[in-house]
């Protein structure tokens, strides 16, 4: 028998109602009253049980696991399953052996800001292209087992701003589950796009935004026919939470001092935040790392809060703004109350927001020090870079940034930066999100002639340019 079990909790402290897993809902029917954030839910486990094995062991069975291909446990995810979501058996496992994704070691970013040690993980290194997979696998396996046990459910859906889509599609494609994917009309990148459509998702275009699309799914959803993907649903924040373990076990099951994530709807904080707190619990760790949210200043609700001291009043949602990091332009975050209980608990927390101008910049500094990155990153590079500047983080502080996603999933992000004429533009660019590119990198049309090419190519070299 399975020694190991977890459960949803109501999150309200006068409640805690607890159901099953394998039970078909999102919030606490006693606490939810119609609210966007009333009555939701969180995963807890029988630490009592986990802490029946020493902090030696679980380090030691980790390891013996990771990156192998006894299945499922060589997924970063799954080889965690103890403390992920023991309730799916082995062979309802829906897996693309996501996790695994490598830290670059930022070494001539960090020596331009005057730091030894920055990190980037990047876990847009995965199968659809987005740290998402590491949810999704946990919630698609979750189907699946329901699925397996007998209950009629038809599909899975999501509203998505993209990365989510992708996910979702790609795990119900493996399972062979049908997905519903509803999002934005005209604000999605058309890598994105492409990916649920080649998976075979239903895929619909809204005229709306990430949160009108969220409101439809909620709906559609509520029969119980259909499983909600989005991150409403808890068991998603389970598979994230291990991008803390990973990142521990990276650097030898030793501390990091700040960790950045950029901000949207609060999940992927809530759930690295969470995944930090469990390690020190359970004896992994013997201290937390500093953590940063990171937000656009065009959908910033949760640094506005943090400005505020988190106020004890009804949260008032935003309209979000357009951003570049069109991923994370969400004005009305589910999840909040999480990433702010979590928050409470993560000693020096700091919650930054950043400019359009900034965002871009970021992304191409870091760019060229051998990365590709994706806006939702460049937002917490732009974090990192205040941070920096501000004198915040001393020279020898380890420091991680979370990538999100892969930079190849957001071309005109690069394209709009980079181009100099409209005519070296793919789409237009949208003139409410110009900005001022400080290391704008055109195309030089040359002749094909040898001492053409040396004339252009000598005074860069000279100044020392890439």
């Amino acid at each position: 028998m399975n020694p190991y079990r977890s459960w949803f909790r109501c999150i309200n402290p006068a409640c805690g109602r607890q159901y099953p897993l394998n039970q078909v809902v999102y919030k606490c029917p006693a606490c939810d009253d119609g609210s966007k954030r009333s009555g939701l839910l969180e995963v807890r486990h029988d630490l009592d049980a986990l802490k029946q094995r020493t902090p030696r062991e679980w380090k030691d069975l980790f390891e013996s696991r990771y990156l192998r291909t006894q299945w499922p446990y060589g997924s970063g995810v799954w080889g965690k399953k103890e403390w992920v979501c023991p309730e799916v058996t082995d062979e309802n496992v829906v897996s693309a052996y996501e996790g695994g994704s490598n830290l670059f070691w930022a070494a001539r970013l960090g020596r331009q800001l005057g730091l030894e040690d920055v990190w980037v993980k990047l876990c847009g290194n995965s199968h659809s292209g987005s740290f998402k997979d590491l949810g999704m696998t946990v919630l698609v396996s979750m189907v699946q087992q329901m699925r397996s046990e007998g209950q009629a459910l038809r599909a899975v859906a999501c509203a998505s701003t993209g990365d989510t889509s992708a996910a979702l599609a790609i795990y119900c494609a493996t399972a062979g589950i049908p997905a519903i994917v509803l999002l934005p009309e005209s604000r999605v990148s058309v890598p994105q796009l492409i990916q649920p459509i080649a998976n075979g998702a239903i895929t619909l275009a809204l005229d709306t935004d990430f949160d009108g699309c969220m409101a439809i799914v909620a709906e559609l959803c509520r029969p119980g026919e259909i499983y909600l993907a989005n991150s409403m649903n808890s068991l998603r924040l389970e598979g994230q939470k291990t991008i803390a373990v990973e990142i521990l076990q990276q650097f030898d099951w030793q501390p990091v001092d700040w960790v950045i994530v950029p901000v949207g709807n609060c999940g992927n904080i809530s759930a690295i935040g969470q995944g930090f707190l469990m390690l020190k619990e359970l004896g992994l760790l013997d201290r937390l790392p500093r953590l940063v949210g990171a937000q656009a200043e065009n959908a910033n609700p949760l640094a506005e809060l943090y400005r505020r001291g988190y106020p004890d009043e009804p949260f008032q949602p935003q309209k979000a703004r357009l951003t570049q990091a069109n991923a994370i332009q969400i004005g009305d975050p589910v999840n909040l109350p999480k990433a702010i209980s979590t928050l409470k608990r993560m000693p020096g927390h700091r919650v930054l927001d950043v400019s359009e101008d900034e965002i871009a910049d970021a992304a191409a500094w870091a760019d060229r020090g051998g990365l590709f990155t994706c806006p939702q990153t460049g937002v917490a590079l732009g974090a990192l870079l205040k941070l920096a500047q501000a004198g915040e983080i001393a020279r020898d502080e380890r420091v991680v940034v979370i990538s999100t996603a892969n930079g190849l999933k957001f071309p005109n992000f690069k394209i709009h930066y980079h181009a100099d004429t409209a005519e070296d533009l793919i789409e237009p660019p949208r003139p409410e999100l110009s900005v001022t590119p400080r290391l704008r990198n055109r195309p030089i049309r040359v002749a094909a002639d040898l001492d053409a090419v040396r004339r252009v190519i000598e005074p860069r070299l000279a100044q020392g340019e890439q």
